[in-house]
């Protein structure tokens, strides 16, 4: 670390009062970022600056932030802005490398939506550019700010299972076919396709970039990106050792990313995990669409997103858990718990609840995905040379 860098992270530590409200701009202002931005401000951080290349999510996030808040095409220039303390990027996945990078270079703290990277190398530098500037960068998986995840993670850590060799996991929704509406302003075509192969304006990409290979890992990435998350921190994993994946044949129209698909991850501590995606099933309820199931000799652990539930080997017959907890509803509160763990981790120059490294080991996972399902083959994970092989 260099004096200026040194210098940067102490002065960040000491400028900020504890009673002085902490300045925040919003790069990308879609659905997700405007939500983000109104939880920071729920929680008394200002939202003072808005980026974003498509006019309408611009002024629609303008709406959002606090008054007489500036808006910007070029997330660069609002990184000038010597004013904020930090950022959100809720952009397509393929912009969240450069933008951390930039970011903490310029001296910004970051809540980054997941996943981490595009890629495994922007990965490594996003953590490699977080360390060396001191900043704090939150990614965006807030179960881990969730106390019903810390509560059943301690039955984990409880023993209570006895040892875990299977954990299976999955979530269902359904997508039948892409969006196909109409450009309804200005779009910086260009700039939204940055570090992605160029090609003409083309608004399905740029309305459903999830399911394009340049931008995303589609479903299976974005959901995955959160289950993934709690089996590696609730079974304490390394990296993995191999993966596979798994798919039909897209049956949405025009999506190169499968809804369908499978994979099934490898892990050193003697444990296979399996995550599928069904994003042509029926539409469940909320409390039942993902689930994790962590089968132990003695107990299975069953973990959703508002509840989780222990089914010891005595009561197998019956199918009754023995400790089942339900608070329907109340998911809503992890993002907020998420933000504000976030925001005490600027003041308080601490690690956040969601790291880079946590967010880079779950990323090398959903890459080794996409690999094995774009190549059908087993992709291994080289740790030397931090790269995968087939």
């Amino acid at each position: 670390m260099n004096r200026r860098t040194f210098l940067g992270a102490a002065a960040a530590a000491q400028v900020l009062g504890a009673n002085e409200r902490i300045r925040v701009g919003l790069i990308g202002a879609g659905g997700r970022g405007r939500l983000l931005a109104g939880e920071f401000k729920e929680i008394g951080a200002e939202v003072t600056a808005v980026c974003d290349v498509y006019q309408p999510n611009l002024e629609a996030g303008l709406k959002v932030a606090s008054s007489g808040a500036r808006s910007y095409w070029d997330y660069r220039r609002l990184l000038e802005d010597k004013s904020l303390d930090a950022v959100i990027v809720a952009t397509p996945d393929h912009w969240h490398a450069q933008m951390v990078i930039d970011a903490v270079e310029a001296g910004k703290d970051v809540y980054v939506e997941k996943p981490l990277a595009h890629t495994i190398e922007e990965g490594f530098r996003i953590v490699e550019a977080t360390r060396r500037t001191r900043r704090v960068v939150q990614v965006g998986t807030q179960r881990r700010s969730f106390d019903l995840f810390y509560d059943a993670k301690g039955v984990m850590d409880s023993g209570a299972l006895g040892p875990v060799r299977l954990v299976n996991s999955w979530w269902l929704n359904r997508t039948v076919s892409l969006r196909t509406p109409e450009l309804a302003g200005e779009l910086d075509w260009a700039q939204w396709l940055g570090p992605a192969p160029k090609r003409p304006l083309d608004p399905v990409r740029f309305f459903n970039w999830y399911w394009f290979w340049d931008y995303s890992g589609g479903m299976l990435v974005g959901q995955a990106a959160h289950v993934v998350d709690v089996i590696q921190w609730f079974m304490r994993s390394s990296d993995p050792v191999a993966v596979t994946c798994a798919a039909a044949p897209s049956g949405i129209p025009g999506a190169e990313v499968p809804e369908t698909c499978s994979m099934a991850v490898e892990f050193p501590q003697n444990y296979l995990a399996v995550f599928t995606l069904g994003y042509q099933a029926m539409r469940y309820h909320p409390f039942h669409d993902q689930l994790v199931q962590f089968h132990g000799t003695k107990a299975r652990l069953d973990v959703g997103r508002e509840s989780y539930a222990v089914y010891p080997e005595s009561q197998a017959v019956e199918l009754r858990p023995s400790l089942e907890v339900r608070k329907p509803g109340t998911f809503a509160a992890a993002t907020r718990s998420h933000v504000r763990n976030f925001l005490e981790c600027i003041r308080s120059r601490k690690d956040p609840n969601a790291t880079v490294e946590m967010g880079q080991a779950t990323n090398i996972v959903l890459c080794m995905a996409m690999e094995a399902l774009r190549t059908g083959k087993r992709v291994r994970w080289d740790p030397a040379a931090r790269r995968m092989a087939t």
